[in-house]
């Protein structure tokens, strides 16, 4: 199923690098940042993590709370979100349950080798839940302007 624009945000909730439980639900009233990306540590996951964390400060002074999502480990957000001194949640989503309800969870291809994974994607959700802006061409180091534009 492909979410789009004007959509309710599918209700999730899972555990962050630092093993708080996250609602979507909770959030309500407050704008949204879902940003889904493949790997914690990778290059491109680096820089758009990294993008992100450079301007949260704008991000929150325009009411946005950011909330990243991988199918990484505790463990691995963890390392990663000290690493780069990240401030905001990293959300586990090992069986891809949040990947597959917001349908970024897609066959890729690497090498000629076909394989599951996250579709590099970050939803707008506004303060009653809605699905403002998808936005599927992420571009990793400047992606701080596409959600603030």
């Amino acid at each position: 199923m492909e979410l789009k624009k004007g959509d309710k945000a599918p209700e999730f909730v899972a555990h962050d690098q630092n093993g708080h439980e996250i609602k979507l639900s909770q959030l309500k009233g407050k704008k949204v940042v879902l940003y889904f990306y493949p790997k914690d540590s990778t290059s491109g996951c680096t820089a758009q993590a990294c993008n992100l964390r450079d301007n949260y400060t704008d991000l929150q002074k325009q009411g946005y709370e950011v909330l990243g999502v991988s199918k990484d480990r505790v463990a691995s957000h963890k390392k990663f979100a000290e690493k780069y001194d990240l401030p905001f949640p990293l959300l586990v989503d090992e069986d891809h349950t949040i990947n597959e309800a917001y349908g970024v969870w897609k066959e890729k291809n690497m090498f000629g080798k076909k394989y599951m994974g996250t579709q590099r994607t970050t939803f707008i959700i506004d303060a009653e839940g809605n699905i403002e802006e998808v936005i599927k061409k992420v571009k990793t180091a400047t992606h701080t302007e596409q959600i603030i534009k």
